[in-house]
């Protein structure tokens, strides 16, 4: 795959996935985060089925599949959902998404140290000016540290960035034989046999109303199935560096979603913080 294919479908990505926060954070007010994350995850398995059937590529994955589907049904879709919808319930939709993407503080030395990537001194300072750029959107300074599930959430978001970094690097390192595309409706069943008994466990009383039904539909059936095939594509053919300050771009999108309809406020800090990202994009890309 070209670098310039490559950098559409990460573009592709960036727009559905930043759209999502917003949105769920706005379904969140008639469904439990686990369950609304297990919904999308179903959903998806739904949709990319019936496509893959309906275009006579419905097949079980290859046993040089298994690698590459595990890592990223577990880990990307199964595990980082769990984590960052459990979030959300303490930190802001905006932020959420600035900490669930920040695949950099763990995609880059990951993949120097298991892959033997080599990264350009200009590819270093992109990266230093997009984690400025990630410190200042955060604007750790204006939390209360101390308010009941604060600290929690933040691990949750970074543990969520952690998830996603080892499945793109376990593509890698293991890629598959069949195209990515063919391999979703397992992969999101997998995520979902994932998060089904977490939900289970932690909210038995929960579930998703009819008020968040069409935030999961949209989520599920749209920006889920394409954006993760995007993401998964774009990932394994970009530099480490520039696929991970691509994937900031991701929250750029959702803070602006997030001011504009749910009227988080837009301050200093997300606007200059905004503008260090989209220059690093710009630098790393620039190799």
């Amino acid at each position: 795959m070209s670098q310039a294919r490559a950098l559409r479908l990460l573009l592709m990505a960036v727009v559905l996935f930043g759209g999502v926060w917003p949105v769920t954070k706005d379904a969140l007010r008639d469904a439990t985060p686990l369950w609304f994350g297990f919904s999308r995850a179903a959903l998806a398995a739904v949709a990319t089925t019936l496509l893959m059937a309906a275009m006579g590529r419905l097949r079980l994955p290859g046993r040089a599949d298994w690698p590459a589907v595990l890592a990223v049904g577990t880990l990307q879709i199964g595990a980082f959902f769990a984590f960052a919808h459990a979030a959300l319930f303490h930190v802001p939709a905006g932020r959420t998404a600035v900490l669930a993407n920040v695949t950099i503080f763990w995609l880059v030395p990951l993949s120097v140290w298991m892959l033997g990537e080599v990264v350009s001194a200009r590819r270093w300072g992109a990266a230093a000016v997009g984690l400025a750029g990630v410190a200042v959107m955060t604007g750790p300074w204006a939390f209360d540290w101390s308010a009941p599930g604060m600290l929690s959430g933040h691990a949750l978001l970074l543990g969520a960035s952690l998830c996603w970094s080892v499945a793109i690097v376990a593509t890698r390192l293991r890629p598959p034989m069949t195209p990515m595309i063919a391999l979703l409706p397992t992969i999101f069943t997998v995520g979902a046999l994932v998060q089904l008994p977490v939900a289970l466990w932690r909210e038995s009383d929960g579930g998703l109303g009819w008020g968040a039904a069409f935030q999961a539909g949209f989520i599920g059936l749209v920006a889920a199935p394409v954006g993760t095939w995007a993401l998964i594509e774009a990932g394994r053919h970009l530099n480490a560096v520039v696929a991970s300050l691509g994937f900031l771009l991701v929250p750029v999108v959702g803070v602006a979603l997030a001011t504009l309809w749910l009227g988080e406020p837009l301050g200093w800090d997300l606007l200059l913080g905004g503008t260090l990202v989209v220059l690093s994009v710009v630098l790393a890309a620039k190799g």
